[in-house]
């Protein structure tokens, strides 16, 4: 009994000296991650490349429980009382309202400032010619020669043109912007200079030898309009070469490796700046990668927390340093050894988690084939019925069949963990979605029983609709080989690599026509 009390109050005693050292070695592990991030983040180039309807980044800390919380349909909600080092008061949650609508407003605002510029620059293109025809009429029209069948053929001609140059600006440049770069785009801010600097160059030519003159002349500054429409419809070339042409022929292959499941796509880009190439690769994220499950990655790190939760370390020997680095010296050992047959563990957890998988889809496919039934044996006693009945709609069917097949889906969802990802108003709406088209049971399960790409769930997009681009070079910089840079997203990123398309040599070889053809003989003698 007295050996017993002693091993006990040894191991109290181990245990809270364990405790202590725990919490110091944290505190000290996070104070190295702050510095460890400080450093990173001053050294990198972050810049953030959001949509065109972005919203203010929320900080990690509260995005992954909100989303755990919203995704298990109202069963799982729990609250947490108490308070950590992290812990927010009522004021800090109001004043963090408060800071995070400004950013808003001000991505809002600088979301319109180039669709603004730009129609301001094309007004001022538009109204430029016709201001040099009626400055003259209004000035001197007593001193101005009469216009002959010349001019007049000039200003059909300037007509016209400034009809093409309008539907071609409008084609070009009045579009919905796509996302909001984090830098100014160096083309069209040289096409835009260049069209400013054309303008102010003739209205300074205008102004000192026309107006002041005040030419007679009518049918010169005619044809004076005339030349600026012309050079302003070379400037739109120039933009089609440089905005929509020059890009397209393939020179880099770029390697794209989301960081936690380590999904791999490669996509061939033209000569883009990296930011433009950013972009590329994230319209092509949405539609080819398959949404990012965050709860498939923590299989192995609940296994290994479970092996080292059993692990159970007594010190009989007293507290102290040496006594912590012995424990953590028995722990590395036992885990060691565990790590020689964890295989099986592996692999029996695998084959379990394939038979519950199987057997729940199984009983899904069951049930919404029996559902699906009964919508069509309702369908058909419809037609029998005299015209002029009450018909259900779609929506109001959906519902109805909805509770035979939910138990089913949503135990199969839990078990992929998928279940964040399909709310039950976006399954009665797909469900009504294939009443209404006539699809079989086979169309509607597809959505739930392959995992899609990240355009297919909405809420996904809602989630990660603001990146941020980490370059060592500057985004506005062209593409080279071996340029590499991410694309951060709150719960991942995607690592990106540049490499050069190489350069390929054909070689000719002739064959000629009759090599290929042979001549056989036969003997018209036979042996006897």
């Amino acid at each position: 009994m007295d050996t017993e009390s002693i091993q006990s109050g040894y191991s109290h005693h181990s245990n809270r000296s364990r405790g202590s050292n725990k919490q110091s070695e944290r505190s000290s592990r996070d104070r190295h991650k702050s510095h460890s991030r400080d450093s990173s983040s001053r050294s990198d180039k972050n810049v953030t490349i959001s949509a065109s309807s972005a919203q203010p980044q929320q900080p990690d800390q509260s995005s992954a429980p909100t989303d755990a919380q919203d995704d298990n349909w109202g069963e799982t909600t729990t609250a947490v009382t108490g308070t950590s080092d992290h812990s927010l008061s009522q004021e800090d949650l109001a004043g963090f309202g408060k800071e995070t609508e400004t950013p808003a407003e001000k991505l809002n605002c600088i979301r319109f400032l180039p669709l603004v510029l730009t129609l301001f620059l094309g007004l001022l293109v538009l109204v430029t010619p016709l201001a040099f025809l009626v400055l003259p009429q209004l000035v001197w029209p007593e001193r101005l020669q009469a216009c002959g069948t010349a001019c007049e053929g000039l200003f059909l001609s300037l007509a016209f043109k400034l009809l093409i140059l309008l539907l071609a600006g409008w084609a070009l440049f009045v579009r919905p912007a796509r996302a909001s770069l984090p830098r100014i785009a160096v083309f069209r801010a040289l096409l835009g200079l260049l069209t400013l600097l054309l303008l102010l160059s003739y209205w300074l030519f205008f102004g000192v030898r026309i107006l002041d003159s005040q030419d007679e002349n009518y049918q010169g500054i005619v044809q004076f309009a005339v030349s600026l429409v012309d050079a302003l419809l070379f400037i739109h070339y120039l933009a089609v070469v440089l905005l929509e042409i020059r890009h397209l022929r393939p020179c880099f292959s770029l390697c794209v490796v989301r960081s936690t499941d380590g999904e791999t796509h490669h996509y061939n880009l033209g000569l883009l700046s990296i930011q433009r190439a950013a972009l590329v690769i994230l319209e092509h994220y949405y539609k080819d990668f398959t949404i990012h499950n965050p709860a498939l990655l923590t299989a192995a790190k609940s296994r290994a927390a479970k092996h080292l939760a059993g692990l159970k370390v007594y010190n009989v020997d007293g507290a102290g340093s040496e006594a912590a680095t012995a424990q953590s010296r028995a722990k590395i050992a036992a885990a060691a050894r565990h790590r020689d047959t964890s295989h099986n563990e592996l692999y029996y957890e695998e084959a379990e988690h394939e038979r519950r998988v199987r057997k729940r889809r199984a009983r899904l496919v069951v049930a919404v084939e029996e559902a699906f039934t009964h919508v069509r044996r309702l369908q058909e006693e419809e037609k029998k019925k005299q015209p002029g009945g009450d018909e259900m709609d779609p929506r109001e069917a959906a519902q109805a069949i909805f509770p035979s097949m939910a138990r089913a889906l949503q135990k199969y969802l839990r078990t992929i963990r998928q279940q964040h990802c399909h709310s039950m108003d976006s399954i009665q709406a797909h469900l009504a979605f294939c009443i209404t088209n006539n699809m079989t049971p086979k169309a509607f399960l597809e959505s739930y029983l392959v995992t899609g790409p990240t355009l297919q769930y909405g809420r996904e997009c809602l989630q990660a609709r603001q990146w941020t681009l980490v370059s060592e070079a500057s985004v506005t910089s062209p593409l080279r080989h071996g340029t590499e840079f991410q694309l951060k997203s709150s719960d991942f990123s995607l690592v990106v690599i540049s490499k050069a398309i190489p350069h390929l040599k054909l070689s000719e070889e002739y064959v000629h026509p009759k090599s290929h053809k042979f001549v056989l003989q036969l003997q018209s003698e036979t042996s006897v």
